[in-house]
């Protein structure tokens, strides 16, 4: 059985009279990908946000790696963010940095190596997203679907444990949708790490997912494997994959 890397408990988020989360528990396994679902506006995005340690949740706990994050100080959350890649909606690059740039970020944030070993691992990186040659870009020569994967590379520059995923086919072709989901898979085949991608594209999070999750009015209400998903009594789950069916 393997063990739980991130444990969720009673987690609440609101902002000004509008509550978002309200109470939301989950484990995530290492080494698993699981993938939360769930309608615009119900939490996702901001549910990821809380586990990077962008946002503070008002109530409730995360644990990484059996610590929890809450209390932590913006300088305790230095090395547990060394363990978390985060590929945010639209790729959210720097406009004013080349695609190297922007992927050697965050190398030059948490290390002090040499600037021969950032660019190796810049071109490592991008090489494993299929980018390789476009260092010298900017963003704005760049397709949608390049600058989701030159996000990802960045995302996964500094080798994290885990990788959040922020509707990492928001907006994409579907040549482009098929080749993200791909380099999901493939990452966390070659990288070993977990992952939790945030959509409300079903199929999207059939191709890529060990198990997915709900996240319906605050809370979870239904988690499990793809045919446990399909087979849930659940009325919320039932109405989430026939809308999904009917789109």
């Amino acid at each position: 059985m393997k063990r739980s890397i991130i444990e969720i408990k009673d987690l609440h988020k609101s902002y000004e009279d509008l509550q978002v989360l309200q109470g939301v528990d989950l484990d995530i396994k290492k080494g698993e990908t699981i993938t939360i679902l769930g309608g615009s506006g119900t939490g996702k995005s901001v549910l990821l946000k809380l586990i990077a340690g962008l946002e503070k949740p008002d109530q409730g706990a995360i644990h990484i790696d059996k610590r929890d994050i809450v209390p932590l100080k913006e300088a305790e959350l230095v090395p547990i963010r060394r363990k978390i890649g985060m590929l945010f909606q639209g790729g959210a690059l720097f406009d004013s940095l080349s695609a190297g740039e922007n992927v050697a970020y965050p190398i030059r944030e948490h290390f002090r190596i040499t600037e021969e070993e950032i660019q190796r691992i810049v071109q490592e990186k991008l090489r494993l997203v299929g980018l390789e040659g476009v260092e010298n870009k900017m963003p704005a020569e760049l397709s949608g679907g390049m600058k989701k994967r030159v996000g990802l590379a960045r995302a996964i520059a500094i080798d994290p444990e885990i990788i959040l995923y922020d509707e990492p086919t928001t907006g994409l072709d579907p040549a482009n949708t098929q080749r993200i989901n791909h380099l999901i898979v493939e990452l966390q085949r070659l990288l070993k790490v977990t992952s939790i991608v945030v959509t409300h594209d079903l199929d999207s999070a059939y191709s890529v997912t060990d198990r997915l999750a709900l996240l319906y009015r605050g809370r979870i209400v239904m988690k499990g494997t793809k045919k446990e998903f399909e087979t849930s009594p659940v009325q919320e789950v039932q109405d989430f994959i026939a809308k999904k069916i009917v789109e």
